[in-house]
């Protein structure tokens, strides 16, 4: 007998080309027992290649107001329209509204490309990170997973994943391991704190 789980609508807020949030849909789309769909992008930029992701798996794109003072509120009326559950940072760039993390709390998760505490905060993103790790001739980095609060890069940790920096990389060379390390991980964390929320919501 086939297992039969609750649906869960996850939202994925985005900046960039999107590559993450591919990897993270695509995955989910191979899985048959846990009932996880992205129904919502969320995006601070008008012509960023998240939109081909959302427009090539049919997903809503919501478009944040640069000078829009109340855009929590907005931002958070939608969310509630697609009854999203979960939301997952891929490569977000602006700072998540405290609203927002009051109405999902431990229900908002960001990937970091460093292993925090090292090479977080505000300004600490991408090809940045891997040149500042370079510069200080680190041995290692690696992905962190965790919880978002109000603070960059911040929250409980939920996993951490490292590779060996080598004296040869450059920024491209070591983004492209912690890319690897994003797309293997990311993904298989996202379902087991679902699995996990599903089983609390089925013992209520």
């Amino acid at each position: 007998m086939n297992q039969t789980l609750e649906n869960i609508p996850i939202a994925i807020f985005a900046s960039g080309n999107g590559t993450n949030a591919e990897n993270i849909i695509s995955h989910l789309k191979t899985i048959s027992k846990v009932a996880i769909s992205v129904s919502l992008i969320v995006t601070d930029k008008e012509n960023a290649g998240i939109h081909e992701v959302a427009l090539k798996n049919t997903i809503p794109i919501l478009v944040i107001p640069k000078s829009d003072i109340n855009v929590g509120a907005e931002i958070l009326k939608h969310l509630k329209k697609h009854q999203i559950e979960f939301i997952v940072l891929a490569g977000y760039l602006k700072k998540v509204p405290l609203n927002i993390l009051q109405a999902y709390e431990r229900n908002v998760i960001n990937i970091h490309p460093a292993l925090l505490p090292k090479y977080g905060g505000k300004g600490m993103y991408g090809k940045r990170v891997h040149e500042a790790v370079i510069e200080n001739k680190e041995s290692e980095s690696g992905i962190t997973i965790h919880y978002v609060d109000e603070i960059y890069d911040n929250g409980e940790i939920i996993l951490q994943e490292k590779c060996n920096v080598l004296s040869t990389d450059t920024a491209e060379t070591l983004g492209e391991k912690i890319h690897q390390l994003e797309y293997k991980h990311y993904p298989e964390v996202i379902v087991s704190l679902l699995k996990t929320k599903i089983n609390v919501k089925k013992n209520v």
